[in-house]
């Protein structure tokens, strides 16, 4: 599997509205080997996103696999942190230098 294919981005937007197409799609791409998530491109969101990338998570482990999340908004590692959850997600926060690893 090719980067292109075992890494993956969210939209643009993953609220409660969105959140049940952002799911099948994400994992479609679990089920299809990709190991990693890339958050950038999201500016707006709720909690919703953070159950969304729990459960591919959970997909991702229940096949035997970690899936990585990449370039975590900032707001969205805060909302993490109000709910206690922040440290589930080894992740990558967007507001470090590019590849550098922060728990989200």
């Amino acid at each position: 599997m090719t980067v292109e294919t075992s890494r993956f981005a969210v939209g643009a937007t993953l609220t409660h509205a969105s959140a049940s197409t952002a799911l099948a799609a994400g994992l479609a791409r679990i089920d299809a080997g990709a190991t990693a998530v890339d958050c950038a491109p999201l500016g707006q969101f709720d909690s919703s996103a953070l159950a969304v990338l729990l459960a591919w998570r959970r997909a991702a482990r229940a096949k035997g696999r970690v899936l990585e999340i990449l370039n975590v908004p900032a707001d969205l590692a805060s909302l993490a942190q109000v709910y206690g959850i922040d440290a589930l997600f080894a992740a990558q926060h967007s507001s470090g230098p590019a590849g550098a690893s922060m728990p989200l």
